[in-house]
């Protein structure tokens, strides 16, 4: 049974790929993943957000270390990034590049770095540079600007997705995918826009932290950590209608908790299925069941190699395209009576 299959012009033992987690963040995770059957990993995401939240502790001892605060030149521009700023992200980035090159030495598969854009910055295409340098096969960037932002247009927002892809694939040689929300006014159109910037893979989609109130100490507290299998449609129905309609590979993303998922986000016409949540619960381990599970179910079916049913299910080989444009239950419950909902 051949399992493997090409992403991003890389080529991949198996369409699992471990998606950007906690799960991914240290060499001996990587090492785990790999050997129990993940095609590729994606590195946990350097977060941009995370390395501002961080400055705040860092400059209360920084100034016995480093000294009074100044202004340079970096990346060959006067810019104004203090001192202590530079050193933190420095130092950030310089983890992060370990972590690449450890994680390189210590597997055969493909490693990806991932560059998490919640906010715009000239300095993603310094760390794309330099991600590349450490030896990262590839980059993914999990793109984001919330539309919660009631000071910019729908317009510019949507600007900066392009203007971004832009800047890094031309920056770059190693292939970039867009890891993207479902957030956009018109989806389809958008995806197919994004997938001609000169990228070469779009994952469906990025998930989010969810709030959730306790009512007892009346504080916000996160919920819905997890996907769950119900997550599982957003996905891939846009999988489905998308398939063929690109120019770049697409990978599914969110729900994927068993061999089944999987099985379906191929059928819709993925190229390779992230996972991330289902490790979590289950350990790097069970990459290798739901391999098995696919394997089991293309031995009943008779397919040989991935190719052999991918995009089987999608719209366009679809004996009925609209089933995947229908917004309403009408054909579940139009012939059901005292349906109580």
């Amino acid at each position: 049974m051949d399992l493997t299959t090409s992403y991003m012009g890389m080529e991949l033992k198996s369409p699992i790929i471990a998606g950007s987690s906690g799960m991914t963040g240290s060499v001996d995770q990587v090492k785990k993943l790999a050997e129990n059957g993940a095609g590729a990993v994606v590195l946990k995401s350097i977060f941009e957000e995370e390395v501002m939240n961080e400055y705040a502790d860092f400059i209360k001892t920084a100034r016995v270390q480093y000294g009074d605060p100044q202004y340079f030149d970096y990346d060959g521009q006067r810019s104004p990034i203090e001192y202590y700023d530079y050193v933190l992200r420095e130092e950030n980035l310089k983890k992060y590049i370990e972590l690449v090159e450890a994680s390189k030495a210590a597997v055969t598969i493909p490693v990806m770095a991932s560059i998490n854009c919640f906010f715009y910055s000239v300095e993603w295409l310094s760390y794309a540079v330099n991600l590349e340098k450490a030896g990262a096969d590839g980059l993914e960037l999990n793109m984001f600007f919330p539309p919660t932002d009631f000071e910019h247009s729908r317009e510019e927002k949507e600007a900066l997705y392009f203007k971004i892809a832009e800047q890094v694939t031309q920056a770059v040689s190693i292939p970039v995918a867009l890891k993207i929300s479902p957030y956009f006014t018109d989806l389809g159109p958008m995806i197919q826009r994004l997938s001609k910037t000169g990228i070469k893979g779009i994952v469906l989609f990025n998930r989010f932290f969810s709030p959730d109130f306790d009512l007892d100490k009346l504080e916000v507290k996160p919920s819905f950590v997890f996907s769950t299998p119900s997550d599982l449609a957003l996905s891939l129905r846009w999988v489905a209608v998308m398939a063929n309609k690109v120019d770049c590979h697409l990978a599914a993303s969110t729900g994927v908790h068993d061999a089944a998922a999987v099985i379906k986000q191929l059928l819709a016409g993925a190229q390779a299925v992230q996972v991330a949540s289902c490790l979590y619960k289950n350990g790097p381990k069970y990459i290798r069941e739901m391999l098995d599970g696919v394997e089991a179910w293309m031995t009943g079916r008779r397919y040989r190699t991935l190719s052999d049913f991918r995009g089987k299910l999608s719209q366009e080989r679809s004996a009925d395209p609209a089933v995947y444009e229908r917004a309403q239950f009408m054909r579940y419950f139009g012939g059901k009576k005292n349906v109580t909902l």
